[in-house]
């Protein structure tokens, strides 16, 4: 059970909270999450954290990509006027995937140390789990096509 005890006094965190109260916003704010290791609870806890950092890691990649594709950086040669037009919405759409993948992060991880804190069995499928998948596969086509126009504007160049 998660709980923090700053006094010692025996009273945790969840015993003071309902069924429904959410665990992350309640008070004090800035507090590690303590709970007992019963059976695998801290593997799981410490698999959710990576996951949700591989998210962050993931969001943090595409937004460096969508500022370097909007500020046109070339190394050598000035941006043709294509590559110009394209910057902008491309850059866009790159902000927005890493705005979307930092979402599914974090509600996975959210969702997931709700049903840390309710002791209930975390089973990653069913329709949100398809939802982070598409949001995957959306990343990953963003990626490709974008490498394919980037080679095909650079070949027309040579």
């Amino acid at each position: 059970m998660y709980s923090y005890n700053p006094t010692g006094n025996g009273e945790g965190l969840l015993d003071s909270l309902g069924r429904d109260d959410p665990l992350i916003l309640s008070s004090p704010y800035v507090s590690p999450l303590v709970f007992e290791n019963t059976a695998s609870d801290a593997r799981d806890h410490c698999a959710n954290e990576r996951n949700f950092l591989s998210w962050l890691r993931l969001s943090i990649y595409l937004c460096v990509v969508s500022v370097a594709i909007i500020l046109s950086f070339h190394l050598k040669t000035k941006p043709t006027s294509i590559e110009k037009r394209m910057a902008l919405p491309l850059g866009i759409i790159f902000w927005l995937l890493s705005l979307l993948c930092l979402m599914a992060g974090l509600g996975n991880y959210l969702k997931t140390i709700r049903k840390y804190s309710r002791k209930t069995a975390v089973v990653q499928s069913g329709a949100k789990t398809r939802i982070v998948h598409q949001i995957f596969l959306i990343v990953t086509v963003a990626i490709i096509g974008a490498c394919v126009v980037f080679l095909t504007t650079n070949a027309g160049q040579r």
